[in-house]
């Protein structure tokens, strides 16, 4: 008979702040209770506790629980401290001046593509990407460039533990299919979605690899489809982002002389 360790209080609070972190924004005390196995009391007391520290909020009208304002007080540390994001800062704003568009930076996390910098387009009509958001692996340009230039060890890894869903019409959801985007991502360098998560809504990324020649991070555009359909600008758009993509990555340690 196998025995399941008993959680503490510190355990408790941290499983039901990480329910927060997932596609679901909002919890009830009865639903968090089912969904962990936690007595309704227990995460009640919790939740009170987290609300008194700025870490959970409640609607008061709903009387569903949220995610709290404090953690807008650590993005700053959190990108000052890391290393990718103070190093990147200067590809992303030369991307930036020369494109006028939404550029943002975007690692693996788990099984999920996170976004963890990003610089606003000045234009009217622009494509926005806030920071912490995160999507799945197989939809969208910032996240195939991920997948796509990730060992074969983790893409099967990947698609074995993942059921893969339409986000919109333009998802691809056809494991086949996928295989061969990524596929062609390799090849060419970079990769360019509309509307897979989004409708209206394109982008653009490319790889930026670390010193051993592992994907890192991608650096993207999030650009409107009536911009990104036109040819001329989007090549101009590839250039300037595989540009400096690349000098990010040897900005990381990368040598091209030995290759990726």
């Amino acid at each position: 008979m196998t025995h399941t360790p008993k959680r503490n209080a510190i355990e408790k609070a941290l499983e039901i702040l990480l329910k927060f972190n997932g596609p679901k924004p909002s919890w009830g005390i009865r639903e968090l209770s089912a969904e962990l196995g936690f007595s309704p009391a227990t995460v009640q007391r919790i939740l009170q506790t987290l609300r008194s520290y700025d870490f959970i909020r409640q609607d008061p009208k709903t009387r569903q629980y949220f995610i709290g304002n404090v953690f807008y007080r650590f993005l700053e540390n959190l990108t000052n401290t890391n290393n990718i994001t103070g190093i990147g800062r200067a590809f992303m704003e030369n991307v930036a001046t020369e494109t006028q568009e939404t550029v943002h930076l975007n690692i693996i996390d788990g099984d999920l593509r996170i976004c963890i910098d990003v610089i606003e387009s000045p234009k009217v009509l622009k494509a926005g990407m806030p920071i912490g958001n995160h999507s799945p692996l197989y939809a969208g340009a910032s996240a195939k460039c991920l997948l796509a230039f990730c060992s074969d060890r983790f893409q099967e890894e990947y698609f074995r533990n993942t059921q893969i869903r339409p986000l919109t019409g333009n998802t691809i959801v056809n494991r086949e299919d996928l295989l061969k985007e990524l596929k062609n991502i390799r090849q060419q360098g970079y990769a360019v979605s509309l509307g897979e998560r989004t409708p209206g809504l394109g982008s653009l990324s490319a790889p930026v690899y670390d010193y051993k020649g592992e994907i890192l991070a991608s650096l993207s555009l999030a650009i409107p489809e009536i911009r990104i359909t036109q040819d001329d600008y989007l090549s101009a758009c590839i250039r300037i982002l595989t540009r400096e993509a690349d000098a990010f990555s040897k900005a990381l340690g990368l040598n091209t002389e030995i290759g990726n």
